[in-house]
């Protein structure tokens, strides 16, 4: 990387939008995130607009790198899926709105991956060679894959067949808390049987678990019986904003 010290990051979500200045060398918060609603009609200009006022708060950071998180498959900039957000985004060349928004360059990319590069650089998975796999359990299954440190972007694991079933209708932490499953049954019925279908595929070194069901991972991951180390997310809600400044400061650089 180059001098560069501070980052912009911006993690846009169903339900919020939030930023704030980030320490590149720690991955820390320079100042308290800034959070607006998402709105209703998520449309690109409201989006668009609320990127901007974010990016506007924080004048100290107004010749930082900017990063960008997005719910959805994003391929070089441009939105290719979009489940919780207006579908006007699909096709949509989010690099360039949002460039335009903030008036300097903008590095977009999947939630999920930046919470794989936040964990990667500053947590959990922080100096761990070959292959790393970060999900994050909630409404879905979110997924990054990491190798060696360099992420492969828009790996969509929550979505792998396992025994019929879409691997996130059975096994998020929504669908455990939609079926009043208690963390044991959630462990070793649901969980146990995607880690194990993933880790034949993938044969990772590490599992990173994040999502907001991280906070209790001793109450489910111990009970998990597959040969791969896994641990919690240590970044946690943090995770999307790190990540997006880090994958900023990192484009930079090259």
């Amino acid at each position: 990387m180059s001098q560069l010290t501070t980052g912009l990051g911006i993690d846009i979500g169903g339900s919020g939008i939030k930023g704030a200045p980030v320490d590149l060398a720690t991955g820390d918060f320079l100042k308290e995130r800034k959070k607006i609603l998402t709105p209703e009609h998520s449309t690109l200009d409201t989006v668009a607009a609320i990127v901007r006022e974010i990016a506007e708060y924080f004048p100290e950071a107004s010749k930082a790198p900017v990063g960008v998180t997005f719910p959805g498959v994003v391929q070089q900039g441009v939105v290719r899926t979009s489940a919780n957000l207006d579908k006007h985004w699909i096709g949509t060349d989010a690099r360039v709105l949002f460039s335009e928004a903030v008036g300097r360059p903008v590095r977009v990319l999947n939630d999920a991956d930046a919470a794989g590069v936040a964990e990667s650089r500053r947590g959990a998975a922080k100096g761990v060679p070959g292959v790393v796999l970060v999900t994050t359990l909630g409404t879905g299954i979110g997924s990054a894959l990491l190798v060696n440190g360099r992420l492969v972007p828009n790996t969509e694991f929550g979505h792998l067949e396992v025994d019929g079933h879409d691997a996130e209708t059975r096994a998020s932490a929504a669908a455990k808390n939609r079926e009043g499953l208690s963390y044991e049954e959630w462990a070793t019925e649901r969980l146990q049987r995607y880690y194990r279908v993933v880790e034949d595929l993938l044969w990772p070194n590490l599992i990173v678990v994040g999502g907001g069901v991280s906070r209790q991972g001793h109450r489910f991951l111990p009970l998990l019986d597959i040969r791969t180390p896994i641990v919690a997310a240590e970044l946690r809600n943090t995770a999307g904003i790190v990540g997006a400044a880090l994958a900023a400061a990192e484009q930079e650089s090259i």
